[in-house]
């Protein structure tokens, strides 16, 4: 394993295939390599910050794209598990609401996950989420590793609540909302919220998570993100404006933002996460969103950092 750096970033889920349909030819799909956390790390190493994808690739054409799109980005895969087993593969629904996926999880390498709990210790943060999360084998592994990084690193987690007909949902929302309990920093959508505690208003959802010692960032889409850091008052920033081309990996790349500032070389985080001030906050998600933009006026999934950052 080559040397961790200063502030790299442990990444741990699922890379995978989406399949998205040509806005020009709704019948036809085109193959982009996906998968929430694997969109993170080629995110975090586009935007400077080390980053180490510990996920897993098979032996098909489709791995060989994805690992060429990580190391391109310039993330470390020298944790990534290998197995001669196919990519799984999300079909993408698009839709007036968002985008909606339709997996095909079973006998695939992408799930087949070690347990990398002893290692967190070399990372500034360990950022765990997506379908990994729940669907086993991974979910084991998952939940081990992210116990060791709230234990000793910067436990960052990103529910990114997928409904499919292949994931039992209770299960799946027992094992987020136990991820979100161990985290000390957690992103998550609006419609995740809804998801994990139902009848309950998401920002209510979010004060209680930050009021036991956590920053917690609220994303509404093109209604902006909202902070809440510890019992401070919440923080709220619009979304960037921009022609939108496409919004899938919108949210990995605002993620990948908000860790990029957070374990930025320099920076004093010695009051913890849920310590900041209201103009780091702010600072905070100004960036991210301006990330998040930069995805949003192209196709593809890969962030630019922003001229002014």
């Amino acid at each position: 394993m080559t040397e961790v750096g200063p502030g790299a970033v442990l990444v741990m889920g699922e890379a995978l295939i989406d399949l998205v349909p040509v806005p020009d030819d709704p019948e036809t799909y085109r193959a982009q390599p996906g998968g929430a956390p694997a969109n993170v790390a080629a995110g975090l190493a586009r935007l400077g910050t080390p980053s180490w994808f510990a996920g897993a690739l098979g032996g098909d054409g489709f791995a060989r794209v994805i690992e060429q799109r990580l190391v391109s980005a310039g993330t470390e895969l020298g944790l990534c598990a290998r197995s001669e087993l196919p990519t799984t593969l999300a079909v993408a629904d698009p839709g007036p609401d968002g985008t909606g996926y339709h997996f095909h999880l079973g006998d695939t390498a992408t799930f087949r996950l070690p347990d990398h709990s002893a290692r967190t210790e070399r990372f500034a943060a360990v950022y765990v989420g997506g379908v990994a999360a729940v669907v086993e084998p991974a979910a084991e592994a998952v939940a081990a590793t992210a116990r060791a990084g709230a234990a000793r690193s910067l436990l960052v987690v990103d529910p990114n609540v997928r409904e499919d007909r292949t994931i039992d949902p209770e299960r799946a929302v027992r094992r987020l909302r136990e991820l979100c309990a161990l985290a000390q920093v957690v992103k998550a959508s609006d419609e995740d919220l809804a998801r994990l505690w139902p009848g309950t208003d998401p920002d209510a959802s979010c004060r209680r998570l930050a009021g036991e010692g956590r920053l917690v960032v609220l994303t509404r889409g093109a209604q902006g993100a909202t902070a809440f850091a510890g019992n401070a008052e919440p923080v709220s920033v619009p979304a960037v404006p921009v022609e939108v081309v496409n919004t899938i990996g919108a949210g990995d790349a605002f993620m990948a933002g908000v860790l990029n500032w957070l374990t930025a070389p320099g920076a004093d985080r010695s009051g913890g996460v849920a310590g900041l001030s209201r103009d780091e906050v702010t600072e905070m998600l100004g960036f991210a969103s301006r990330v998040a933009a930069s995805v949003c006026a192209q196709t593809g999934t890969e962030p630019t950092r922003p001229p002014d950052a």
